[in-house]
């Protein structure tokens, strides 16, 4: 029986928390941007290099601190075998240079990208913003990425294992190059498609960004069918999923939840980041002197969390129980992984949050989940699945 989760002196998370604390809890101060990219280049290394004695040695007690296996925990979706439902939301690492290390911080799975088939640099600086108050951030990043041949590059220098061999699943998030029309994005889709369809164990479908302009409209059924369609023409297509905005109302979440079933969509993503500012409409951003009404990007973390979670359950409603949902946005606690596979989610993803909360956040999630499972007396975390279950007070 999980006793809840106790961190180690010397954990990742406490190492991560010593270091880099007084930076997550202010605003100014180093740029988010830049330290993400720190970030990414040492752990690009370790991935590229995590044979050598050293990195392995480092990966293996990473491993050590964050991994969690039970087999309550586990579940087979879209043709895919998920060690635990805690994933890596897309955004974090666009170019896929640390895809081979994800599963030692003891994500079940990680969705790389958005990459496009354009490589394209992005919106001006500064385009990512932290709200330490807040646990949030806004971001207009604007899909900088090298490209999805690029992309491929970076995969195959990994030597990573093919799909379904992996120690954890890869999701590829595919959006629009800027450059392209709204008439043309399916052939923009599909050459990226293509291009990567042999690294994936799942696609995504980014129709969601509130960064690239007109992206949003391919949301709705009409366009989004031509768009399936012409990308499952494409050779050994894996299973496609598509990422939606926070901001539809119900009735376009509800066309969107029609959709997925009838078309045989692997599942939904829920949700990107919103425009709606969630109550923050004052709230000035120190580095620019402006509000968060007139800044352009979309908010993420924390005050995204009731609206996830409005979001799932419609959808769950709308589909039943056999379309996959994977929740995002504002998850940053045992507490609220749980609210939202309890809402319906199949899995859940999180990204702003485990910046905050450092590698802890991970095996703290997982402990618990296994403790709510013990609580209510479910078998299998499958169970929980819009099932309404509360949380439990340890």
């Amino acid at each position: 029986m999980a006793k809840g989760y106790k961190s180690k002196v010397l954990s990742a998370g406490n190492l991560y928390q010593y270091f880099f604390n007084s930076i997550l809890t202010k605003d100014e101060g180093l740029d988010a941007e830049n330290l993400t990219q720190l970030a990414l280049g040492t752990l690009g290394q370790a991935s590229l290099y995590r044979k050598w004695p050293g990195i392995k040695w480092l990966l293996a007690n990473l491993a050590m601190d964050c991994q969690r296996h039970d087999v309550r925990l586990e579940q087979r979706l879209f043709g895919c075998r998920f060690k635990n439902p805690i994933g890596l939301a897309a955004g974090l690492d666009k170019n896929g240079v640390a895809a081979a290390i994800w599963d030692a911080f003891g994500f079940g799975f990680a969705e790389l990208g958005t990459v496009t088939w354009h490589s394209q640099k992005g919106n001006p600086r500064p385009r990512l913003f932290r709200l330490a108050a807040e646990q949030a951030a806004l971001n207009r990043m604007g899909f900088n990425n090298n490209g999805a041949e690029m992309m491929k590059r970076t995969l195959e220098q990994q030597k990573l294992p093919h799909p379904g061999q992996r120690d954890s699943v890869l999701g590829l998030n595919l959006g629009k190059s800027k450059i392209t029309t709204l008439d043309e994005a399916a052939n923009d889709y599909a050459s990226s498609l293509k291009t990567l369809a042999s690294l994936a164990d799942y696609i995504v479908i980014n129709v969601s960004s509130p960064n690239t302009p007109g992206l949003r409209d391919l949301q709705h059924s009409k366009q989004l069918h031509p768009l399936v369609e012409r990308l499952r023409e494409s050779d050994n297509c894996p299973p496609l999923l598509v990422k939606i905005a926070p901001d539809l109302g119900n009735e376009a979440l509800d066309d969107l939840a029609r959709f997925s079933c009838e078309e045989g969509l692997a599942g939904l993503i829920a949700v990107n980041t919103s425009l709606d500012r969630l109550g923050l409409e004052k709230r000035v951003l120190s580095q620019t002197g402006l509000s968060l009404e007139q800044e352009a990007g979309g908010l993420s973390g924390v005050p995204l969390r009731k609206r996830g979670v409005e979001v799932i359950k419609r959808l769950r409603q709308t589909a039943g129980p056999s379309l996959p949902l994977i929740g995002v946005g504002g998850i940053d606690s045992p507490e609220s992984a749980w609210e939202r596979i309890s809402a319906g989610a199949s899995l859940v993803q999180i990204y702003t949050g485990w910046i905050f909360q450092g590698p802890d956040l991970i095996p703290r999630i997982l402990e618990e989940l296994l403790s709510q499972l013990d609580h209510h007396g479910f078998q299998n975390i499958s169970e929980v699945i819009g099932s309404g279950a509360p949380w439990i007070q340890p």
